[in-house]
């Protein structure tokens, strides 16, 4: 099908390997690029520094049992899931004396509250069909969390609520778009989902299968700096160390994240709305704090090990239940201002910070073994956890995200529409971009500049 044909693919995360992956299949000659000196981009899974052999995931996590694309993907490289958090989620919160504890489920009604109090703007989003060019969607979209809670006279616990929504989006209520949530709660999948998976041995195993058959098609610590689009062609300029050298190709994958890629020079200039689209859309800060205790202090029979905050430490769920030893760890997960909040304090007195703040879940009852801390926003590579939209984004941009331009692709979390910020979504988009390729060679011609 695409015989002769030669790819560039810039991005070794999960949507670049996957598409990777589809247009070797079709017969193209494909070429991998990442700048960093490891595969799997925001997957991350750290297995040094711990005792007794165990690791955790210091990016991209959970698996739901919704995320089919990715769970098929999973299933064909020959890896195992393993079920996790199975007794759900629950709650963090201060009591009327500023003691945090822990809420029971049965007395959590946090999401099913949000939902209700959205329920006339999801009627609408629906009736809009969902399209974000409709100005349904754009009145909504301008509005931040934070201005429809004081409007709507939300009380406290609604905005407790929305607080703890950071350890999801990665933005705080003032700084996330009204429509993210409407978004969200319109589907018929919760954001808390019913089953919970990650990938037995690491989840960074879905991204050393896909890379494995490429051999040294993967270039890693190669960055790409500029796109040149002339007649039939594009010319690629690759750096490597400190050399610069052009690389010409049929078609271009891009899957750099938007921050990384408002960077690099594109010529002929992109549509006015495409660039816009890219230049404007936000990343939540996001740190990953992962704590080794002596024991599992926070394991009750019957409870959940998870728990959603909006508290400076965020949310909090058990890291690598799954594996042997005595020790366990903590995943910390820190959006928005918690990040910030979190930096601070490890970079005052260290991981110790931390542990403190969880003393309501036991920490005291064990002994710190070893930290681990990863701030995204950090991350030249990312500059971001994953995309969110924030009241300045213009909702009628969004299809942009996605729109191929001449013959460069676009796929990444940060271009799905049903599965943005999620693995499933990186997954997806990689595989619509191999397809939109195919599609475009086999229409003798290329997709038209918008």
């Amino acid at each position: 099908m695409l015989q002769g044909v030669s790819v560039l693919v810039a991005g070794a995360g999960l949507a670049g390997l996957t598409a990777a992956r589809d247009l070797v299949a079709m017969g193209a000659a494909v070429t991998v690029i990442d700048p960093r000196e490891r595969v799997g981009g925001r997957i991350s899974t750290i297995r040094n520094g711990f005792h007794s052999g165990q690791h955790a995931e210091a990016g991209a996590d959970l698996i739901d049992d919704v995320h089919t694309e990715l769970r098929q993907l999973v299933e064909s490289l020959g890896l195992k899931l393993v079920q996790i958090l199975k007794h759900g989620w629950a709650y963090a919160r201060r009591d009327e004396n500023g003691i945090v504890r822990r809420v029971p489920r049965d007395e959590a009604h946090g999401w099913e509250r949000l939902a209700g109090a959205l329920a006339p703007l999801i009627e609408r989003y629906n009736l809009a069909e969902r399209r974000w060019e409709s100005p349904i969607v754009q009145a909504m979209a301008r509005q931040s969390i934070a201005q429809w809670l004081e409007s709507s006279h939300a009380d406290a616990e609604l905005r407790v609520s929305a607080a703890g929504l950071r350890g999801f989006f990665l933005a705080d209520p003032d700084e996330l778009s009204l429509i993210a949530i409407v978004d969200e709660f319109s589907t018929d999948d919760t954001p808390i989902a019913p089953k919970t998976f990650r990938v037995v041995g690491g989840n960074d195993q879905i991204a050393t299968a896909l890379a494995a058959p490429l051999g040294d098609r993967l270039r890693l610590n190669t960055e790409l700096v500029a796109l040149s689009q002339r007649g039939p062609r594009v010319r690629a300029s690759l750096k490597h160390k400190r050399q610069t050298q052009q690389l010409t190709c049929d078609y271009v994958v891009c899957t750099l994240p938007a921050s990384v890629l408002r960077r690099i020079p594109i010529t002929p200039a992109l549509p006015s709305q495409q660039h816009e689209a890219i230049a404007t859309l936000k990343y939540g800060r996001a740190t990953k704090s992962l704590l080794q205790f002596s024991s599992r202090f926070w394991k009750v029979p019957g409870q959940p090990s998870a728990y959603g905050s909006g508290l400076p430490f965020g949310a909090t769920w058990d890291a690598n239940e799954e594996q042997r030893g005595k020790p366990a760890i903590l995943t910390l997960l820190a959006g928005g201002s918690a990040s910030d909040a979190t930096q601070e304090a490890v970079g005052r007195e260290g991981a110790p910070a931390l542990v403190r703040q969880l003393e309501w879940l036991g920490s005291q009852r064990a002994q710190l073994l070893a930290a681990h801390h990863v701030s995204w926003e950090a991350d030249p590579y990312a500059r971001g956890g994953y995309a969110f939209f924030d009241p300045a984004f213009a909702p009628e941009l969004r299809r942009w995200l996605a729109q191929p331009c001449g013959r460069i692709f676009f796929a990444g979390e940060h271009t799905s529409l049903r599965w943005q910020g999620y693995m499933n979504g990186a997954v997806e988009s990689g595989r619509r971009a191999a397809a939109e390729i195919a599609a475009a060679h086999a229409l003798g011609s290329v997709a038209p500049r918008a």
